[in-house]
């Protein structure tokens, strides 16, 4: 049955609220599993049973160095990019625009970053899917330095690229669980962050 709204969270920690409070009716709310694969594989089979009008991932998130990002804040993409797809090089890294390979074809092509079309938080700013989370703030700021981005998570690119293939708009919101640097697990404050981001979709949606 089609619905309005798809919502895509990688964890069931990431949706208790929002299952208690969308009407099933209209939004449809998504467990696709940890990381790119298990996302692109659970929302493809999802547009293709519910054919949403739009897709929202909803989850948390580590904010790099310099984000000016804090921890329990919330935001959403104003684009998604690939931060590890491409090559490395005795230059450096090459992203998949240099290396002549577009993700999705155009016009225009889509490589590395990904447009957004739903933003359901005030804050909007580049989001970073990697494949493993970042965990040292050497590589935090080299990343962050590369792609111009400035939270990090891991599926968040592969539902924005799905998206694209099949037409239909895309955001993404995530509460800032961490600062991506030495990673320090006792700092992290996951459930707040989970609570933060479904709190302010779930006002996103009582506005539509």
């Amino acid at each position: 049955m089609p619905v309005d709204l798809l919502i895509c969270t990688a964890t069931d920690l990431e949706s208790p609220r929002l299952r208690q409070q969308v009407d099933p009716a209209r939004v449809e709310v998504l467990r696709t599993g940890v990381g790119p694969v298990n996302a692109a594989h659970a929302v493809t089979l999802a547009i293709l049973r519910t054919r949403p009008a739009a897709i929202v991932v909803c989850g948390i998130g580590g904010a790099y160095p310099g984000s000016g990002l804090q921890i329990g804040e919330v935001a959403c993409a104003d684009t998604e990019c690939y931060g590890d797809l491409g090559a490395t090089s005795p230059d450096g890294f090459l992203d998949m625009e240099a290396l002549g390979f577009p993700i999705v074809d155009g016009p225009p092509p889509i490589y590395n970053v990904l447009p957004m079309q739903v933003f359901p938080a005030l804050a909007r700013v580049r989001f970073v899917t990697m494949s493993s989370c970042t965990g040292t703030e050497v590589a935090a700021r080299a990343i962050a330095a590369r792609t111009g981005g400035a939270v990090e998570n891991m599926e968040g690119a592969a539902i924005a690229q799905v998206a694209a293939i099949h037409g239909i708009p895309v955001g993404e919101v995530r509460g800032i669980s961490n600062l991506v640097t030495d990673r320090d697990t006792k700092a992290w404050r996951i459930k707040e962050a989970a609570t933060a981001a479904q709190e302010a979709l779930l006002s996103w949606i009582e506005r539509r």
